[in-house]
């Protein structure tokens, strides 16, 4: 596997920081030695083609690796700030609701990092970020501002600012 190349700053609160080398920490600390252990009892029972655990403990070593690799990375470009001021200027870590030109539904969003959105498992939200091409229409707009941007199919898509409240 290869290294994440993200060059892009995370915008994070420091409890989010605080969350992210947390996990971090148990998964060097406390899961990857079990891991490592398992493997080692699994190669212990002997042929290593037919040994159902030794294959699952390998697996869930790729994946804990590629976890930690994932966080450093993350903690590596963030950058800790305070929440957004809530005054309905759209900027990362805002929650942002639009409406479609033509259109009387409206989606709601953060605009941020979807990583640091993953540490809150009880959000659900869609994540755009501040240089995605909407995400990049948004910023410095405000309540009741349209912005337009061009979708990845060539088309123009204007949308209005319902709302930007902090996340």
């Amino acid at each position: 596997m290869t290294q994440p190349t993200g060059t892009e700053t995370l915008w994070v609160t420091q409890e989010a920081l605080t969350r992210l080398q947390e996990e971090l920490d148990h998964l060097k600390d406390e899961v990857r030695p079990d891991i490592t252990a398992k493997i080692a009892a699994a190669r212990d029972e002997g042929d290593l083609k037919e040994n159902g655990g030794y294959h699952a403990a390998r697996e869930e070593q790729g994946k804990t690796e590629a976890r930690i690799r994932q966080l450093e990375d993350i903690i590596r470009r963030a950058e800790v700030g305070e929440k957004p001021a809530d005054d309905g200027v759209v900027e990362a870590g805002m929650k942002v609701t639009i409406r479609f030109a033509g259109d009387d539904d409206t989606e709601t969003f953060l605009l941020g990092s979807r990583e640091v959105l993953s540490l809150d498992s009880a959000v659900d939200l869609d994540v755009y970020s501040p240089t995605s091409p909407l995400g990049a229409a948004l910023v410095g707009k405000k309540k009741g501002d349209s912005a337009s941007y061009e979708a990845p199919n060539g088309s123009t898509i204007t949308v209005e600012i319902v709302d930007a409240v902090p996340f």
